[in-house]
């Protein structure tokens, strides 16, 4: 008899399209059997410059007038009224309505690299490499306020409920990773002390099989919560209790056709294979002293330094999509003092990864993204500080054949707008998913009867102009 012949179309697509639960359960059993999870896509139509991507968001909006937008004109009016062509009728955060002061980069610039590209003086390790990076000085976004603007930069909307770039990403392409996910999410919280709440629907499958789903791995103390088993039972039992579990998720999935138990079977086994494999990747004894210093981190501080070494590390073990989350850059007030203590804390860690990514062969087959939420104005706040901003940021690219030592795009003469190579947060995601072997107008889903795309519909392009 015909196994499919009483199915529903729903069901059978999910019978044969998403059994992941015997994939999974077949490598556990033979790792040489299956060396990696498929994607729907399965060859990407492109060719693949990109293998993976480790995306660093720098979480509260990091000021792109301290750190790599220079700014002369904004220095010589410090003090002085912002001029209303610039900003009348524009949607402003928090100092909507009130008197508009310009306010000087707090920090003086320099120049770096073969094209002596400026930055912030503050970064001079991440100026080391400046030649390897990638800096777009043109992009805008469509949100103002913390949490849409995560989710926009994240998902591509500001609405909840959509999935992520790292979901997107691993539902095309799938893992390399036998025991590991292929979403990770690391975060990390600075000196400053501004712990503002990331929330885990930044890094939910929304509409897509929640298999897709990030997993995130604490990286001080337990990396995920009951990874150990309790006194008494052996990892023998373990997997026995695995076994007998999902064999009857197994019998219930063929009495009630839901794909999303197969997503609970492979939950249940990656999690078994997790608790062998997680211990080991956040074991970093085994890096040499050298590597430690490169990074400047101890082992299980908990820094951005240490999570940038594990992102190295899960890209080594095949995790097609790393998320680094360093919080604390959302500076209202203090933005002197604000900016040079997280670039402490960033710039070599940077530099390190980018370095050690060239060391090991990775850095040619790894997209790295640095970016915030939004940008910050030009105007003053309190006196100290800048509001939210999202009429221009600065983001920077690397490695995956993105050209090196260039400059795209740039601000007006105060850092208020984009006005040369304008680009949006979409563009930035087209330009992933074709580093990636991705053409993101026909990667889509069907969802709520029509088919939804992680680059939406209003035009996104990939922007060439960086690419080799």
């Amino acid at each position: 008899m015909n196994p499919f012949r009483h199915l529903g179309r729903r069901a059978f697509l999910g019978k044969t399209s998403q059994g992941l639960g015997s994939l999974a359960l077949a490598s556990l059993l033979d790792p040489g059997l299956h060396a990696a999870t498929p994607g729907v896509l399965g060859v990407p139509p492109f060719p693949q410059r990109a293998k993976r991507v480790i995306w660093l968001t720098m979480a509260g909006g990091p000021s792109h007038l301290e750190t790599f937008d220079p700014k002369p004109k904004l220095a010589e009016m410090d003090g002085k009224p912002m001029p209303e062509s610039f900003t009348k009728g524009q949607q402003l955060a928090q100092l909507q309505g009130q008197k508009l002061m310009c306010f000087g980069p707090q920090h003086p610039f320099a120049k770096f690299g073969k094209n002596q590209t400026e930055i912030c003086s503050l970064f001079p390790q991440i100026g080391s490499v400046i030649d390897d990076i990638c800096l777009i000085r043109s992009m805008t976004t469509d949100a103002i306020n913390h949490d849409p603007a995560h989710m926009f930069m994240n998902t591509g909307s500001q609405i909840a409920g959509r999935p992520s770039m790292g979901a997107w990403v691993t539902y095309g392409l799938g893992t390399e990773a036998e025991d590991l996910p292929g979403f990770v999410v690391l975060t990390s919280l600075g000196k400053g002390g501004q712990n503002q709440p990331i929330a885990a629907r930044q890094w939910s499958s929304g509409f897509l099989p929640t298999k897709h789903q990030g997993v995130q791995l604490r990286s001080k103390g337990d990396p995920v919560l009951y990874l150990t088993n309790p006194p008494g039972v052996t990892r023998d039992r373990q997997g026995a209790d695995v076994t007998a579990i999902n064999a009857l998720n197994r019998r219930h999935e063929s009495l009630v056709e839901d794909p999303e138990v197969a997503t609970r079977i492979a939950q249940y086994e990656m999690a078994f294979a997790m608790q062998a494999s997680v211990p080991g990747l956040m074991d970093l004894s085994g890096e040499n002293e050298r590597t430690m210093e490169l990074y400047g981190c101890q082992p299980g501080d908990g820094s951005f330094a240490s999570n940038c070494l594990l992102a190295r590390r899960l890209a080594e073990r095949g995790v097609r999509f790393i998320q680094l989350y360093h919080k604390d850059w959302d500076h209202h007030g203090g933005v002197k003092d604000g900016i040079a203590l997280k670039a402490q804390e960033i710039d070599r860690a940077c530099m390190a990864l980018i370095t050690d990514l060239k060391q090991r062969g990775l850095f040619d087959d790894t997209l790295i993204v640095w970016a915030g939420e939004f940008g910050r104005t030009p105007m003053s706040q309190g006196g100290s500080g800048r509001d939210h901003h999202n009429k221009a940021m600065s983001v920077w690219l690397a490695g995956a054949g993105v050209k090196g030592g260039v400059v795209h795009g740039q601000t007006d003469e105060l850092g208020y707008a984009a006005i040369d190579q304008v680009t949006t947060v979409h563009d930035l995601h087209a330009t992933m998913l074709e580093r990636l072997g991705i053409q993101h107008e026909a990667f889509s889903f069907k969802f709520q009867g029509l088919d939804a795309r992680l680059t939406g519909v209003e035009g996104a392009k990939v922007i060439r102009e960086i690419l080799a």
